[in-house]
């Protein structure tokens, strides 16, 4: 597996992918240091539910859209898949090589942007930051996204880069309506663009049991229902999109031009 994905990072040489993997979220975390040490009395609370609803709603599926469309790309300009389907190896292997890649970028850009945005809390917030939180939010999130990524590898090998992003920019709207709303408290489960929304969020329970609104009891039960709910449903998705998209792979002969 590491041969595979080392294999299919470098073919992103010169390309916006390691843009976007490493500099992106340096960028996007930096910039809200800043803002947090302009505000007066930032709290790591406010500073947990600000990124994490900004990063899942917005940059999660946008980013995972374009990614998607960037990597299948690549191989559609080097001869209309033609080199790529034509290489010797197994179709399993070629489109796991893929999610294999978009898996990395997406963890490792999501963790950088963690990181950062940890370090500059300790300046940026009086009261410091309980860095495994964030941490946490950002594995759950992370978790939560992995049906998307199957799901737009398929799109994008399917009908290109245009659909892959038209459709991540559809799934942000779904987001930021059924997965920050209760309008989408009996739907969120059924739509994939919420899972890493109600996933990632639920490590800032953890700043509940300060606010004294809802009691230990409460936030525990909510907790449990919410991880279980977003977890089978995340596993279920993940494996529809990821095993259907091998499985349409395997007789897939290119896209007609």
């Amino acid at each position: 597996m590491l041969k595979l994905l080392l294999s299919e990072w470098l073919r992103t040489k010169r390309t916006a992918v390691r843009w976007l993997t490493f500099c992106m979220p340096i960028i996007f975390s930096l910039c809200t240091a800043a803002y947090l040490a302009a505000r007066e009395g930032s709290t790591q609370a406010f500073a947990f539910e600000g990124f994490f609803t900004i990063w899942t709603v917005f940059i999660i599926p946008a980013g995972i859209g374009i990614l998607a469309g960037f990597i299948v790309q690549e191989e559609e300009l080097a001869g209309n898949f033609s080199g790529y389907l034509g290489t010797g190896l197994s179709r399993v292997r070629l489109y796991a090589g893929k999610f294999l890649l978009l898996f990395f970028c997406v963890a490792v850009c999501t963790f950088i942007a963690v990181l950062i945005l940890c370090a500059g809390m300790k300046a940026a917030v009086p009261a410091g930051v309980t860095v495994w939180v964030f941490v946490a939010g950002a594995a759950l999130a992370v978790i939560g996204a992995l049906p998307l990524l199957a799901l737009h590898l398929w799109i994008s090998f399917a009908w290109g880069m245009g659909a892959s992003v038209g459709i991540s920019f559809g799934g942000l709207l779904m987001a930021a309506i059924l997965g920050l709303t209760g309008l989408g408290s009996g739907l969120w489960p059924f739509i994939p663009w919420t899972w890493p929304v109600k996933l990632g969020m639920l490590a800032g329970t953890y700043f509940l049991k300060d606010a004294g609104s809802l009691s230990q009891t409460e936030i525990t039960s909510g907790l449990i229902k919410t991880a279980s709910t977003g977890l089978g449903a995340a596993a279920a998705g993940l494996i529809l999109f990821l095993i259907g998209g091998m499985i349409w792979f395997n007789i897939w002969d290119g896209r007609k031009s």
